[in-house]
């Protein structure tokens, strides 16, 4: 395999030299520039090299406008930006700019070539990732019954112009859905807007769902033009539609209905061909009993309902999840990824997860980032997770317990789950009534409301008799 090539970019003599000697030390196919200039028409000569560090003041070009120059012409180009103004400007431009890493100056060689190092593998392992499809981030992963139905639908429903109304809890993956309906449909070629109608405050979501015109109000200075003219011959995803003010609803329900609209402050009438995505965590039909939502809106909007399942009802799916998360986070920290001990695992697929797949990802990027050793162990599990120590105190905690425990089981495909529970509750229950009476069978039977032969027919042999 060649060297990487690398390139230096410094109008200070001295730096271009002891960088690129200790680079070429490390075994780099190295270039040194003075200037932006050189360097932009080296590239259109030679092609763009793996690397490039890149001083952000020099003569002519400064760094941050060679990067955006740099990103215009070869975009997944890595490039390390390097100052000795480490203010906030300085470096927010430069990752705004697109830099992969922000080095400060003065430097230690031996860091800057780790750097190199680390930069280079972490751009070869993101070029890995991104020819492989079931790894990219916006890709739906599971192969539980409730998923392939689900991906079913999502095949069916792609091709045909209908709006869809997606439901499921907060961090299902709603909008993952919504984009692969867009990305499998005939309007792939064109834009999916996303709009998180619950983010945006109700005095600014008309303006920006529907745009509006210069002078429409105090601060409007030019014209705006919003999502769905955007959107116009692709999808409009809106996310927590259950959270749109009534006004809004009624113009939402003539767009759908007519595709047609103003913008504010506008007379020009706007027409558009947009398929419109719906999502909510919320349950419609109770706003809609309670006036809070426009029954005839859900109606165009509900033309196809898809349900989420919560990652709770697809426990198998936990493993494939947390592999992809953590593969993830191991190319963003330039590191080998971190394994999950079966105890781990068993842990994980055991935890409810009220946050969904979202709380999971985010799980696994702490444990990416904390867990000290390559194998992700229970105790780096329960760190993270958190564990209670407080004892159960009323019959809901061991309750949801024993849920959580049945729920992990039958993920994993286990039979005669009853009579497993069944036999394993009353040996805990036998066993802690004859801690408590010192090993004396009949009080314990007593106390439990038994009779002695059903006591100690349940234990079995083995116990010795008092």
């Amino acid at each position: 395999m060649s060297a990487a090539r690398v390139w230096v970019v410094d109008d200070d003599r001295s730096v271009r030299f002891v960088l690129a000697t200790a680079l070429r030390e490390a075994g780099y196919n190295v270039d040194a520039f003075e200037n932006a200039a050189d360097a932009l028409d080296a590239l259109d000569q030679r092609g763009a090299p793996d690397l490039l560090f890149t001083d952000v003041r020099m003569p002519g070009d400064g760094g941050l406008v060679l990067l955006e120059k740099l990103k215009a012409r070869a975009p997944s180009l890595p490039v390390v930006v390097m100052s000795a103004y480490t203010d906030v400007a300085s470096t927010a431009g430069a990752f705004r700019g697109g830099a992969q890493e922000f080095l400060s100056k003065p430097f230690d060689l031996d860091d800057a070539v780790a750097l190199a190092a680390r930069t280079l593998a972490a751009n070869e392992a993101q070029h890995e990732v991104a020819e492989t499809p079931q790894a990219a981030a916006d890709t739906l992963i599971g192969d539980t019954p409730a998923m392939l139905t689900l991906f079913r639908a999502i095949g069916r429903l792609a091709q045909a112009p209908l709006s869809v109304l997606i439901t499921g809890e907060t961090g299902t993956g709603k909008e993952l859905v919504a984009r692969a309906l867009h990305r499998e449909s005939p309007r792939a070629a064109r834009p999916f807007v996303a709009l998180n109608t619950a983010a945006i405050p109700s005095e600014l979501l008309e303006s920006e769902l529907f745009g509006h015109e210069a002078g429409a109000f105090t601060g409007a200075q030019r014209r705006h033009v919003g999502r769905f003219e955007q959107a116009d011959g692709g999808s409009l995803f809106l996310d927590e539609i259950g959270d749109m003010p009534l006004p809004l609803q009624t113009r939402l329900l003539r767009v759908l209905a007519e595709g047609e609209f103003f913008r504010v402050g506008g007379r020009e009438l706007i027409r558009v061909d947009v398929r419109v995505i719906a999502a909510t965590h919320q349950d419609l039909e109770t706003l809609v009993a309670q006036g809070q939502f426009r029954a005839d809106l859900l109606h165009r909007l509900d033309v196809v309902r898809l349900r989420l399942p919560p990652l709770r009802e697809r426990r198998a799916d936990v493993p494939q999840l947390a592999e992809r998360f953590l593969a993830s986070a191991a190319i963003r920290f330039a590191a080998p990824a971190k394994r999950l001990s079966k105890p781990a695992l068993e842990r994980l697929r055991a935890h409810d997860w009220p946050g969904n797949v979202r709380e999971l990802e985010n799980v696994c990027w702490r444990l990416a980032a904390l867990a000290p050793g390559d194998t992700i162990t229970r105790e780096d599990m329960d760190e993270v997770l958190g564990v209670s120590v407080r004892k159960p105190s009323d019959a809901a905690e061991w309750e949801a317990q024993l849920s959580s425990w049945a729920r992990a089981q039958l993920a994993d495909g286990r039979a005669n789950l009853h009579a497993d529970a069944r036999e394993r509750f009353d040996r805990a229950l036998l066993e802690a009534a004859l801690e408590h009476t010192g090993g004396r069978r009949t009080e314990a039977a007593t106390r439990l409301g038994l009779g002695r032969n059903t006591l100690t027919r349940k234990l079995g042999p083995g116990r010795k008799r008092s």
